[in-house]
C-alpha cells in the first residue's frame, strides 16, 4: 500500500495526501479515482503531455521512464529532469511513500 501525496502549483490548492493505495495502477488513476484534476488529453495512453507532473520523492516505487514516456515529456510545458507523465506512473508492487506537484492544470482547461 502507498501513501501519496499531491501538491499544487495553481494557485489557492492545498496538498492532497492519500492512504492506502493499491500498487498496479497509474498516478493518472489515482488521481482521478479520487477527484483530483489531472488533464489526459489521450486518455491516458502514452499518447499526448497533459498529464504531465514532478515525482518530488519515490521515483523508485513507480515504474522506469521509458523512450517513449521521454519523447512527449519534451513537449510538455516546463519540463524538468524529475518529470514524468501520470498515465506511466505505474506503481510497483509494494508500499512506499510518493509526492508529486502537479502543474497549473488551467493552462489545458484554459480558465
Amino acid at each position: 500500500m502507498y501513501k501519496i501525496t499531491f501538491r499544487f502549483e495553481q494557485k489557492g490548492l492545498e496538498p492532497i495526501t492519500l492512504e492506502n493505495i493499491d500498487a498496479d495502477q497509474s498516478i493518472l488513476e489515482v488521481a482521478l479515482k479520487n477527484d483530483i484534476e489531472l488533464h489526459h488529453n489521450c486518455g491516458g495512453v502514452c499518447a499526448c503531455s497533459t498529464c504531465h507532473l514532478y515525482v518530488e520523492k519515490g521515483e523508485d516505487f513507480i515504474e522506469e521512464l521509458s523512450d517513449k514516456e521521454e519523447d512527449f515529456i519534451d513537449r510538455a510545458v516546463n519540463p524538468r529532469l524529475n518529470s514524468r507523465l501520470g498515465c506511466q506512473c505505474m506503481l510497483n508492487s509494494g508500499s512506499g511513500e510518493i509526492i508529486v506537484t502537479l502543474p497549473d492544470q488551467t493552462q489545458f482547461l484554459g480558465e
